[in-house]
């Protein structure tokens, strides 16, 4: 294939060279600039076939080609891996928001328990707390009731027996004495 495309652009350059414009040399003559050149040419083209200089650009070309194809495929297949990382990484973030939403729903539920649950614990302080503050305004009106009554009694008792101080002389006296030791030996026997 390179033998044909060198012969190909010899012979093209050849029937386009001024040569056969006639310059006053003819064409096959050292003289004529146009041939030398051809013929650098064509031993520069013949020194790159012998070195297999075109073999080894094509084999570079299509190692080259098959680097590229290469990196390509690496390219869709990282690309290919970056969407499912991708896709696996939105899944996990609606999973995510779909259990702190439910963490959040959770956590208010609780919150409404724990709230009713202290408003229930307070009332049920409150109404301990008044009932105990009632037994002691009970307890304090029957103390005072009591106070009142045994203070009563004692003034009473006070003012009977200054009363019976001033009306009673030894008469009496032994006669109240005696109808007490007689209510005692009858009640005892």
């Amino acid at each position: 294939m390179m033998l044909r495309l060198a012969f190909a652009t010899t012979a093209t350059a050849a029937m386009a060279s001024p040569a056969f414009a006639a310059e006053g040399y003819p064409f096959f003559s050292l003289y004529n600039t146009d041939l030398i050149v051809l013929m650098a040419f064509i031993i520069f083209v013949g020194i790159l076939v012998y070195f297999k200089v075109p073999a080894k650009i094509t084999g570079m070309l299509d190692q080259r080609a098959e680097t590229i194809k290469s990196e390509l495929e690496d390219a869709r297949r990282l690309r290919e891996e970056a969407l499912e990382l991708h896709a696996s990484f939105e899944r996990k973030r609606t999973e995510v928001k779909e259990q702190a939403a439910r963490i959040v729903e959770k956590a208010k539920a609780d919150a409404q328990i724990a709230a009713d649950a202290a408003k229930a614990e307070i009332a049920s302080s409150i109404t301990r707390r008044l009932k105990a503050a009632e037994d002691q305004i009970a307890s304090a009106e029957a103390a005072a009731i009591r106070e009142v009554r045994d203070r009563a009694t004692a003034v009473s008792i006070a003012a009977a027996g200054d009363l019976i101080a001033k009306k009673m002389d030894a008469d009496r006296s032994d006669a109240l004495v005696r109808n007490a030791i007689q209510a005692v030996n009858e009640r005892l026997h």
